[in-house]
């Protein structure tokens, strides 16, 4: 199926020639067809002489209701300009043709109706030259008449070339279903119609109400009144939505893949029409079906931030218009370039912004994504329309690789800077590094580390760690002097005070294996604990903690504490009666 939006001014026979081409009556509403003037979207459909299907979205012509005519226009591919030749060129005709060019519509076909009530060449040669200096170029023209039936056939054949030239639909592709209808229908509960332009629909399928982010299910599909269960785009669709409510849905709301869209109310986009500093601070942004007010905010000569009044699911890439809806007047074209801007809170950051935006053309770039974004989650490109093909750093981070070169070297100074600030810890907290690096992720310090550096308890320290500092390790030395022949007598807490010695000074020691702690303050040369059992084994078995501490040449301060980590490491048994006996003599 191909989808096809008529547009022109009003009363120059819009319906009569889609009713003339499908046979359908694509006025809805009584009043519409009591006044004979299109007031809302209608919709009809009827088949080519290749065998397609064509579905016609039927637009009024009336100024008042432009807005109604932009939600059909919005999700469609290509238009039917319409032009009688009786009156020829209008208002209306102009600002619907300038709304097909600021969307960026770029397949059409215009029509000459009442060709039976005047010279058609005219209003065609008019019409050909305006539409010829929009994004439709040169289009095929035909004379026809709705009520003769005169050019039919060949109008006919010119939709059939013109449907040949639309670009392949792409069924893969999330789906965002613009809402241009919503309503109840008794025993089937809430109907939605839209323009599928990409993606596919099946009958089960999980989708979220953009409007609220809720998941709403698919309970039957039609498309040209029949019931199907899966539809591909490009088609008009009807959903029926289970337990949906009918309030809660309406025009310019949308259907959406889960997690495909990001909902955003603050875009950078590039203008195409009236000067960026021209504009109103508030216009009307159309896109899909929806129009919402915007404030506007000029960056460049033709880059502006918009602020909506309300979120919706944007792409970069996107084509929307801006409106003035007090002076009927469409502003211009907008291309979404970005749908997470950066704050604009230092002085000169617009300007800047502004030189950014200028290199920027809409088209989803990775590379240029990252470069500017530095650090983003995969998720969240993908959310913008941004094709992911590079595998992450870590979890689902991307980053820019020049970004992450240059963090990997300032993690490394960073380690030296803290262990040079802080000498007697265990290196580094992975928090402090994180925070240090601006990093929004514990797990990127880690898939940053890179020998000499690894990542021990939590902290992250270099192979080199197990060096003291020079007070340290003299005091150490002192130590294994004073103590050497005497293995298990232990300093008093006052000589390891005049060494320098203290908790911290104790704790790198231990780290660093130079020393052995059996308590607060009662602490051992390394290799005690060896020695210990091999005297302790020769013994008579068991033994008692008066036989132990006299072997040992030591006191009870130090044995006490000894057996206990002896026994907590399994090298002796302590027994019911508080006697011990040696397991597992060391070789």
């Amino acid at each position: 199926m191909w989808v096809v939006a008529t547009a022109g001014h009003v009363d120059h026979g819009k319906s009569t020639l889609v009713r003339a081409l499908t046979g359908m009556e694509p006025d809805r509403w009584a009043e519409e067809r009591r006044r004979g003037m299109t007031i809302d979207l209608g919709f009809a459909w009827t088949t080519l002489p290749s065998g397609g299907t064509i579905a016609f979205v039927d637009v009024p012509g009336h100024e008042r209701f432009v807005p109604n005519m932009l939600a059909g226009v919005g999700p469609a591919p290509a238009a039917l300009l319409v032009v009688a030749a009786d009156e020829g060129w209008m208002p209306q005709s102009a600002e619907h043709l300038a709304a097909l060019h600021a969307l960026g519509v770029s397949y059409g076909l215009l029509a000459v109706t009442r060709a039976d009530l005047a010279d058609p060449g005219p209003a065609l040669a008019q019409a050909r030259a305006e539409i010829a200096a929009t994004s439709l170029g040169e289009v095929e023209a035909v004379a026809v008449s709705g009520a003769t039936g005169a050019g039919l056939p060949d109008l006919r054949a010119a939709l059939d070339r013109l449907v040949a030239r639309l670009p392949a639909p792409a069924p893969a592709a999330p789906v965002r279903l613009w809402v241009d209808r919503s309503f109840t229908i008794k025993g089937s509960g809430t109907v939605v119609t839209g323009t599928l332009g990409g993606g596919r629909l099946r009958v089960g399928d999980q989708l979220e109400l953009a409007a609220t982010g809720e998941p709403v299910r698919v309970r039957g599909l039609h498309s040209l009144n029949a019931a199907q269960q899966r539809v591909d785009a490009v088609a008009r669709v009807a959903v029926n939505l289970r337990g949906m409510s009918r309030d809660r849905i309406a025009r310019g709301d949308a259907l959406l893949s889960p997690g495909r869209f990001r909902l955003t109310d603050l875009l950078d986009v590039r203008l195409a029409g009236d000067p960026a500093g021209d504009l109103p601070a508030t216009l009307t942004l159309h896109v899909g079906s929806a129009a919402v007010p915007a404030r506007v905010r000029p960056l460049g000569p033709d880059t502006a931030r918009l602020r909506l009044a309300r979120p919706l699911p944007l792409l970069i890439g996107d084509r929307a218009l801006l409106r003035d809806p007090g002076r009927h007047h469409v502003a211009g074209g907008v291309t979404v370039l970005d749908v997470a801007p950066p704050p604009l809170r230092r002085r000169g950051a617009a300007t800047a912004r502004a030189a950014v935006l200028a290199g920027l053309d809409g088209r989803p770039d990775l590379a240029g994504e990252l470069c500017r974004r530095a650090l983003v989650r995969a998720g969240e490109l993908t959310r913008m329309g941004v094709p992911v093909t590079v595998a992450p750093v870590a979890g689902d981070w991307l980053a820019d690789p020049e970004h992450w070169r240059r963090l990997g070297g300032r993690l490394t100074e960073e380690v030296t800077r803290y262990a040079r600030e802080h000498p007697l810890e265990p290196g580094v907290p992975v928090d402090v590094l994180r925070q240090r690096l601006a990093l929004p992720d514990r797990a990127l310090v880690e898939a940053l580390l890179r020998p000499p550096l690894r990542l021990r308890a939590g902290r992250v320290t270099a192979t080199s760690v197990d060096a003291l500092p020079e007070p340290v390790a003299r005091a150490v030395d002192r130590v294994r002097a004073e103590y050497g022949d005497r293995p298990f007598q232990a300093p008093e807490t006052h000589r390891l005070a005049d060494l320098g010695l203290g908790p911290r000074e104790i704790g790198a020691a231990v780290r660093a294996g130079a020393l052995l702690k059996l308590a607060d303050n009662v602490v051992l040369l390394p290799g005690a604990l060896d020695d210990a059992v091999r005297v302790l084994a020769r013994l008579p078995q068991p033994f008692t903690l008066s036989a132990a501490r006299q072997a040992l040449d030591t006191t009870r301060r130090v044995a006490v504490p000894l057996l206990e980590l002896l026994d907590r490491r399994g090298a002796t048994r302590r027994l019911p009666d508080d006697a011990r006996e040696v397991v597992a003599p060391p070789s």
